[in-house]
C-alpha cells in the first residue's frame, strides 16, 4: 500500500479542494498524512475549537492530520499577511520529526499562496530521499503582488529568486495549463517529462441538482449573475461592480449581482457600492458551506468568473471555472489567458479582459439580451466542457499516477 504525505498549509475546515483530493486518493487505498496549519482563512480569525496550540493532531475522513503552528492572518492587512504567510513554513519544520518512522513513498505540496508553504515540503522530500510534487496553484510572486503592493524593484528580485529556488528543489511540478507548464519549465529548470499538465477538478456535487426555490422567494424577478468564492485583489471584484453599474446604466433595470463570499476585500467593496448607491442591485450575501454554492449556481443567469490584470496570473484557471461549468450555467469571464481561452473554446457564454469592467458589462447586456433557448445551450455547452475536462475522477487518477511515478 502506497503512503504520501501532503503539504499544504490550508485544509479543512478551510474551504480548499486539497481536502477532497486527499480523501478521493485514501478512498482509493492510498494512506495519506497531510502536514497542514491552524484553520484562520480567510478571515483571520481561528475556526471554532481551534486555537494556537489545539488541536495539533486530528484525523478527518481517513486522512490523518499533523497541523503546525501559525501566526493568523487577523485584519488581514499587508503585516498580518506578511506574517502569516512566513510564519507557518518555519513553525512546520518543528512538527517535521513527529512524522519520525512514518515511512513515505512521495511528498506532494498543495501549493496555494504562498509559495514558501512548500519549504518544508522540499526539506522533509530531501532528508528523506523522497520524490517531491509541487502542484503549482497560483503563480509566484506574481500572486504576491496582487495581495501586497510591492514596488521596490530589489524586493521584487528577492520574491522572484525565491519563488524560483521553491520550483527547482521539487522533482516534479504540476501545471493547471500549457502556458504555465511552459513559464514553470524555464524558472523550475525542468525537463517537460518532470511537468504534467493536470487541471483543478471540482468535487462531484457541484454537478448535481440543486433546489434553488428558497432562494428565488429572495431574489425573483432579477437578472440574477452571481459571483462566489473568496473576495481578494487577485479576483478585481471592484471590476464586477463597476460593470454591473454600467450595464444598469445602459439599460439593464433588472440586474442584479449576488456576492457570496468574504474575504480581505470585503470592506473596500462595501465602500464602493455604497459610492456608486448600487446598495439596490449588489447584494453580500455571505459565506455559505460549499455544498450549497450549487443552489446559487441554480439560481444565476450568469456566472461571473473575474481575475486581475496580469499576463502571469492569466497562466492560471481559477478553481471556480471547474464548478461553474458543472453547474451548467452560462459563464462571464473577466479573464486574460487560459481561463477566456476555455470559456471561448467551451462556447459557454461571454469571455472580456481582466480589469476591463466596460468589456464586461457588454457581456452582460449580451447574455441578458440571449433568448432563453440561446442560454440553455450555453449552459449545455458549459456543462459538457466540464465532463470532457474537469471530472473529478479522471484528474485524480492522473494526479495519483504522476505523484507515484517512478
Amino acid at each position: 500500500m502506497s503512503r504520501i504525505l501532503v503539504v499544504s498549509q490550508h485544509y479543512w475546515p478551510e474551504n480548499f479542494r486539497v481536502t477532497d483530493l486527499c480523501e478521493g486518493l485514501a478512498a482509493q487505498g492510498i494512506e495519506v498524512d497531510v502536514l497542514c496549519g491552524l484553520p484562520n482563512y480567510p478571515l483571520g480569525n481561528w475556526f471554532t475549537g481551534y486555537s494556537y496550540t489545539k488541536p495539533r493532531h486530528e484525523t478527518h475522513n481517513g486522512v490523518e492530520l499533523f497541523r503546525a503552528g501559525e501566526i493568523p492572518r487577523k485584519g488581514n492587512t499587508g503585516l498580518t499577511i506578511f506574517f502569516n504567510y512566513v510564519s507557518w513554513p518555519l513553525f512546520s519544520l518543528f512538527s517535521l520529526p513527529r512524522l519520525k518512522g512514518r515511512k513515505y513513498d512521495a511528498v506532494l505540496c498543495y501549493n496555494t499562496s504562498p509559495v514558501l508553504m512548500s519549504f518544508p515540503a522540499i526539506v522533509y522530500a530531501k532528508l528523506h530521499k523522497i520524490p517531491l510534487t509541487n502542484y503549482v496553484l497560483d503563480i509566484w510572486p506574481e500572486n504576491l503582488y496582487s495581495v501586497l503592493n510591492i514596488k521596490n524593484k530589489l524586493l521584487r528580485n528577492i520574491a522572484q529568486a525565491v519563488s524560483n529556488w521553491h520550483y527547482r528543489k521539487a522533482d516534479r511540478l504540476i501545471a493547471m495549463s500549457n502556458s504555465l507548464a511552459k513559464r514553470l519549465a524555464v524558472v523550475g529548470k525542468k525537463h517537460p517529462s518532470n511537468i504534467a499538465v493536470i487541471p483543478q477538478y471540482c468535487e462531484d456535487f457541484y454537478a448535481m441538482p440543486a433546489d434553488c426555490s428558497s432562494l428565488q422567494k429572495e431574489f425573483s424577478n432579477h437578472f440574477n449573475l452571481v459571483f462566489t468564492g473568496n473576495f481578494s485583489p487577485a479576483q478585481s471584484l471592484e471590476t464586477v461592480i463597476e460593470a454591473a453599474c454600467i450595464a444598469k446604466n445602459k439599460g439593464l433595470s433588472s440586474l442584479h449581482l449576488l456576492l457570496v463570499g468574504d474575504g480581505m476585500s470585503r470592506t473596500s467593496l462595501e465602500k464602493l457600492v455604497q459610492e456608486k448607491n448600487a446598495q439596490d442591485f449588489v447584494t453580500f450575501y455571505g459565506s455559505v458551506a460549499p455544498q450549497r454554492i450549487p443552489e446559487f449556481c441554480a439560481l444565476a443567469d450568469g456566472l461571473i468568473c473575474p481575475l486581475a490584470d496580469s499576463p502571469d496570473l492569466g497562466m492560471t484557471i481559477p478553481a471556480k471555472l471547474a464548478s461553474y461549468m458543472a453547474s451548467g450555467t452560462p459563464i462571464l469571464a473577466s479573464i486574460t489567458g487560459e481561463g477566456a481561452l476555455a470559456v471561448q473554446q467551451a462556447n459557454c457564454g461571454f469571455a472580456s479582459s481582466a480589469g476591463d469592467a466596460d468589456a464586461l458589462a457588454d457581456s452582460m447586456l449580451a447574455l441578458a439580451n440571449c433568448s432563453a433557448e440561446q442560454r440553455k445551450q450555453l449552459g449545455q455547452n458549459s456543462f459538457a466542457w466540464y465532463n470532457t475536462h474537469y471530472k473529478r475522477e479522471i484528474l485524480l487518477n492522473q494526479l495519483r499516477d504522476f505523484i507515484l511515478s517512478k
